[in-house]
C-alpha cells in the first residue's frame, strides 16, 4: 500500500502506511463467516446475488473511499461551503467526488429493480457505505439523505408524485433532504408550525421555516428536494395533526423557482462538507408543495426515513472511530519515543509508541468499540432485510420486532462510544492529536454530532425504555433473549471460556429482569419512576448488545487457522475478551441506579445548580 510522510517537529519525518478506513477482512468475516449474508441469496427478494456481486460492490465502494473521498477530507474540512448571494456554493471537489457516488449506486442500491436499483441486501449497502463515510463523512450525506427521501416517496407517495420525483432521486440527479426541525421546537415534533394551505390544484401552498436541514442547498444538482413536515391548515394539534410535503426546490414541470430560500448557513465544527442550514418556505405566498400518502400521517412516513437514518448516523459513527482507530495504530507504530520499562540504558534506541502497555490499552479500546460497534449495525441492517423479505410471515414478525428494539441503540451506541474511541485516538497521539495537522482532531469534531441528530442519546433512552423493550408485552425483548442464548450455546459448542459465555448469559437475564421491575414501575402508574434512569439503561443495554456481538465474533474466530489470519482471529477472541471482561460488570452498576431511583437530579432545584 502507498506510503505517506509524517512530520514530527524536531524528528526525522517518518514513513507511514495509507490508513484503510475499514480493515477489509472484518469486513469479509462479519458478512460470511458471522452473519452468513449468502443466506439471504436463497430469498427470492435476493436471488440474483452472491458474493459474485456483492464482492465487486464492496470493492468499488472501498477503492471509492480510499482513492478519491479520502484526499478530499481534509479539503472540505478546511473550506466548508460558503453562503453567497443567496446560494450555497460546495468545495470545488464535491463536483468530482459526487458523480462518482452516484455512479456507484448508493442512491438506489438496495431498491427494486423495477424503480431503477440493485435490490441489494441493505446490510451489504450498509458496510459499503462505512468505507464512504471513513473517507468522507460530509461527501456521503449527500447521497444517503438523497436514498432515504427517495425511498419515502417511493414508499408513500401517489403514482404522480412518484412519476414527478423519483426517477431523478434515486439517479442523483436531484437530492434530497428531510426537513423536520423547526427553531422554535428543536426535537418536538408535535409543535410543528409550518403551514399547508390547500388550493384547488395538486398542490398546498407551503409556510414556515426549517433549521438545521443537512443539504439544504447547493450547487452540484439542478434540484433539491424537501421531504417537510407542516400542518395543513385547521389539522389536529399535536403529532395526530402533522404531514408530509414534498417540496421541490425548483418546480418540476416548468423548473420556476418555487420560493424555497436559505436564510442562513449554520457554521459548524464539524460534517464541514455538508452544509447545515435555516430554510424559508413560502416568503413570498408562492412555495408549492405536494402531499405525501394520507393527510395526519406525516410521523409515521418520516419514521421511516427517520429510523433509516439512524441507522446510517451509526454506521457513520462506526465509520469515524474506524478511520481514526486505524489513524492512531498507524501513527503508533511510526512514532518512536521512550524505552522499554526494564531497559536501563539511555543511549538504547527509543522504541515505537505502540510497544507501550498503556498505549495498547488505548488501541485495544477503540478496536473493541470498532469491531463490537460494526456487529451491531451490521445485524440490525440484517434484521431490516429479514423483516422486508423473508419468506415467512413470522420471520418478517420476528425481524422487525428486533429491528426495532436495536435501532435506537444501533444510533447510540456508535456515537456515544464512538466519540471515546475517537478521544483515545486523539491521546495515542498525544500534543500532535491536537493540532490541525492531523486528522484525529477533525474526526473528533464529526463524531460529537453524530450524538445530536436524529434523536439525541437521550431520546434513543427513552424510545428504548418508554416504548421497544415494553412495547407488545416484552415480545422484541423475549426475541432478543432468545437470540442471545443461540449465541451464548454456539459459544460453548465452540469452546470458548466458560468464563466469557456465562458473563453474557448472566448480563441478558439481569437486563431482562430489570426490564420487568421497570415496566411494572411504569404500569402501576409511576411512569417517571420508570424512566429517571432511561439514559443509563440505554447505557447498560448497548453494553449487552454489543457483548453479544463480541461473543458471536469470537465464537466465528475459533476455527483453525494459520499465519496472517491467526493472529487476525485471536485478535477478535481478545476484543471480546476485553469488552465482556471490562464492560459487562458495569451493567450491575447501572442496574442498581435504575432499581433504585437514585434522584439527585430529578431532586435539584434550578438555585440549586
Amino acid at each position: 500500500m502507498a506510503r505517506r510522510t509524517v512530520e514530527h517537529r524536531g524528528t526525522i519525518a517518518r514513513a507511514m502506511p495509507e490508513n484503510p478506513l475499514l480493515r477489509d477482512r472484518d469486513v469479509e468475516f462479519l458478512l460470511y463467516e458471522v452473519l452468513d449474508v449468502l443466506a439471504l441469496s436463497r430469498l427470492p427478494y435476493f436471488a440474483e446475488h452472491g458474493r459474485e456481486t456483492f464482492d465487486p460492490f464492496l470493492g468499488a465502494a472501498r477503492r471509492l473511499a480510499r482513492d478519491l473521498l479520502f484526499p478530499t477530507y481534509k479539503p472540505m474540512d478546511e473550506v466548508p461551503p460558503r453562503f453567497e448571494g443567496g446560494r450555497v456554493l460546495v468545495h470545488p471537489r464535491m463536483k468530482t467526488v459526487y458523480p462518482q457516488l452516484v455512479a456507484l449506486g448508493m442512491a438506489s442500491a438496495t431498491r427494486p429493480y423495477e424503480v431503477g436499483g440493485q435490490q441489494l441486501p441493505l446490510v451489504v449497502a450498509t458496510v459499503a457505505s462505512a468505507y464512504l463515510m471513513a473517507g468522507n463523512l460530509g461527501a456521503y450525506g449527500y447521497v444517503g439523505l438523497t436514498a432515504g427521501a427517495a425511498h419515502l416517496v417511493e414508499a408513500f407517495g401517489s403514482e404522480a408524485l412518484k412519476a414527478r420525483l423519483m426517477a431523478p432521486l434515486f439517479e442523483g440527479r436531484w437530492t434530497g433532504t428531510m426537513a423536520l426541525t423547526e427553531p422554535h421546537a428543536g426535537s418536538s415534533l408535535a409543535d410543528v408550525h409550518t403551514r399547508a394551505t390547500p388550493t384547488p390544484h395538486d398542490h398546498f401552498l407551503i409556510s414556515g421555516s426549517k433549521i438545521f436541514i443537512s443539504g439544504g442547498d447547493h450547487d452540484l444538482t439542478e434540484n433539491i428536494v424537501h421531504l417537510t413536515l407542516a400542518r395543513i391548515d385547521g389539522a389536529p394539534a399535536g403529532i395526530k395533526g402533522v404531514s408530509l410535503f414534498a417540496i421541490p426546490k425548483r418546480r418540476p414541470e416548468t423548473n420556476a423557482d418555487n420560493d424555497v430560500c436559505v436564510a442562513g448557513m449554520i457554521h459548524k465544527i464539524g460534517w464541514r462538507g455538508l452544509p447545515s442550514l435555516a430554510m424559508s418556505f413560502g416568503e413570498r405566498g408562492d412555495c408549492h408543495g405536494w402531499l405525501v400518502g394520507e393527510p395526519h400521517q406525516g410521523i409515521r412516513y418520516m419514521f421511516q426515513m427517520m429510523n433509516e437514518a439512524r441507522i446510517m448516523v451509526g454506521v457513520n459513527g462506526v465509520a469515524t472511530a474506524s478511520v481514526a482507530f486505524h489513524e492512531a495504530l498507524r501513527y503508533a507504530e511510526a512514532r518512536p519515543q521512550g524505552r522499554p520499562l526494564a531497559s536501563r540504558d539511555p543511549s538504547s534506541p527509543q522504541v515505537p509508541i505502540v510497544e507501550h502497555a498503556d498505549v495498547r490499552r488505548m488501541l485495544l479500546r477503540q478496536k473493541a468499540i470498532v469491531e463490537g460497534g460494526l456487529a451491531l449495525v451490521a445485524r440490525t441492517a440484517l434484521y431490516a432485510d429479514l423483516a422486508a423479505h423473508a419468506a415467512e410471515p413470522e420471520a418478517r414478525l420476528r425481524a422487525s420486532l428486533l429491528l426495532d428494539l436495536l435501532t435506537p441503540v444501533a444510533k447510540s451506541f456508535p456515537a456515544e462510544r464512538g466519540f471515546e474511541a475517537n478521544a483515545l485516538a486523539l491521546q495515542v497521539h498525544g500534543g500532535y492529536g491536537y493540532s490541525s495537522e492531523y486528522l484525529v482532531e477533525a474526526w473528533l469534531r464529526d463524531q460529537k454530532l453524530n450524538s445530536i441528530h436524529e434523536g439525541t442519546t437521550g431520546i434513543q433512552g427513552l424510545d428504548l425504555l418508554g416504548r421497544k423493550v415494553v412495547g407488545g408485552g416484552g415480545a422484541a425483548l423475549r426475541a432478543l433473549g432468545e437470540e442471545i442464548a443461540r449465541t451464548v450455546r454456539r459459544a460453548r459448542t465452540a469452546g470458548l471460556e466458560a468464563e466469557l459465555v456465562d458473563a453474557v448469559s448472566a448480563a441478558s437475564a439481569e437486563v431482562t429482569a430489570l426490564t420487568q421491575t421497570l415496566a411494572a414501575r411504569g404500569l402501576g402508574g409511576d411512569a417517571e419512576g420508570m424512566l429517571l434512569h432511561s439514559a443509563d439503561y440505554l447505557e447498560l443495554f448497548s453494553i449487552l448488545a454489543v457483548g453479544w456481538q463480541h461473543l458471536e465474533l469470537a465464537a466465528a474466530a475459533t476455527a483453525p487457522s494459520s499465519g496472517a489470519d491467526a493472529a487476525f482471529l485471536r485478535g477478535k477472541r481478545l476484543s471480546a475478551t476485553y469488552w465482556i471482561r471490562t464492560e459487562l460488570p458495569r451493567i450491575s452498576h447501572l442496574a442498581a441506579l435504575c432499581r433504585t431511583g437514585e434522584d439527585s437530579y430529578a431532586r435539584i432545584r434550578l438555585d440549586e445548580l
